[in-house]
Parts: C-alpha cells; structure tokens; sequence
C-alpha cells in the first residue's frame, strides 16, 4: 500500500493528502516525518524534504507535485486534471504560478513573521515586488467558477487551499494588508473547499498539529 510520509503543518504535504483522498486511493499516512539531512532519510527522500510517497516494492517519490502527477497517471478513475490537454496545462499553469511565483516568494516572510526572526526590510521590499508580479498573473487565470480553473476540482484547488490562506496571513503580518485582497472571490471560495470532506479532515488535522506544537 501506498504510504504518504511528511508533518501535518506542511502546506505541500497537505496538498498531496488532499488529493490522495479526493482520488479515493486506499494509502497508509506517517506524520512524523520532518526535513532533514540524515543520511538515513536522504536514502527516502533524495532532498531532504516532506512529502514523499513509498510505493509498494519500496520505491519512493518526493516533491509534492510529482507526488500527485504519479496518483493521477496510476490512480485515473476519478481524475483531478480536465480531459482537454489545454485545460489540463491551465491547471498546471494556476499550480505553477501558485507554488513558485506566490507562495515560494511569500516563503522567504515565514522566518520573520511565524517564528520570530528578525524582520529584514531588503527580504521585505524584494518578496513585496515580486509577490505584485505573482499575484498579477494568479489573478489573470483563477476563474472561481465556481473552482478556481472553472467547473471541475483539480489539482488547483488542492493546492490553493492550502497556499494562499499561508500567504494572505504571512503578508498581512508582514505589510500590515492582504496581498491577495484584490480577489475578493478568495475567502468564499476557501470556504467552499473546506466543507468537502477530504479538505476539512486535512485542515483539522493541520490545526490540531499547529494547537499541540504551540502547547509544547
């Protein structure tokens, strides 16, 4: 059986269990797995990071994205991709602009405003340009129609709902406003998400790892 390996706290794993229980594949979850440079963890996941999936016969795959492009060619009854092939590389293209144009630039704030480094304004100024540039071309394709690439859940909305509520609060503590307030649509949509079944038992289970590593 499939196992699903990362922390509850990792947006990125959540977005790969997210799907995994959307395409209703039978698998086996270990949430205790943190990044590090172990030489026995680098044999399970080449860079050190969460999530990654071990496969029946003890092979394994890391990097989120690739995690959930091997569940949709494997697993493809009930697909997170559109048939059309433009459709399909519409949603890739939300991911892409998601992942590397907005939340990975918002990334480089978490230091700072989540766990108490000291506040860089150069880091501040340069996340503050880029994330413009990010959320532009966001803004260019997200359809909320009523999902964000249109009529179909896909991989997309796995993914957004888990990045941009990171993003919104890590800017809002950052500049004092939402950088992703010019989508109203945002916050209904989220909200839409999080009364399906797999995305609500993923946040609960998120919020209860964020509420036990504040106890401790």
């Amino acid at each position: 059986m499939l196992k699903l390996c990362g922390f509850h706290i990792s947006n990125y794993f959540c977005k790969a269990r997210i799907a995994i229980l959307e395409k209703g594949v039978p698998f086996e979850l270990d949430p205790t797995c943190r990044p590090s440079q172990k030489e026995d963890f680098l044999a399970r996941t080449p860079m050190g990071k969460v999530p990654f999936l071990e496969l029946d016969g003890g092979a394994q795959l890391a990097e989120s994205q690739v995690i959930c492009e091997y569940l949709e060619d494997a697993y493809p009854q009930k697909p997170l991709y559109p048939g059309d092939p433009l459709e399909r590389a519409r949603v890739r293209e939300l991911i892409t602009f998601m992942e590397l144009h907005v939340e990975l630039v918002a990334r480089r704030l978490y230091g700072q405003v989540f766990f108490g480094q000291p506040a860089d304004e150069a880091v501040k100024h340069a996340v503050e340009k880029e994330l413009l540039k990010g959320v532009r071309a966001l803004r260019s394709r997200a359809k909320f129609d009523p999902y964000i690439g249109g009529g179909q859940l896909t991989l997309a909305d796995c993914a957004a709902y888990v990045h941009l509520p990171l993003v919104s609060l890590a800017t809002k503590l950052a500049y004092g406003h939402d950088m992703l307030e010019s989508m109203p649509q945002i916050k209904p949509y989220l909200k839409m998400l999080g009364e399906r079944a797999a995305f609500r038992q993923v946040s609960d289970d998120r919020k209860a790892a964020q509420a036990a590593m504040k106890a401790a």
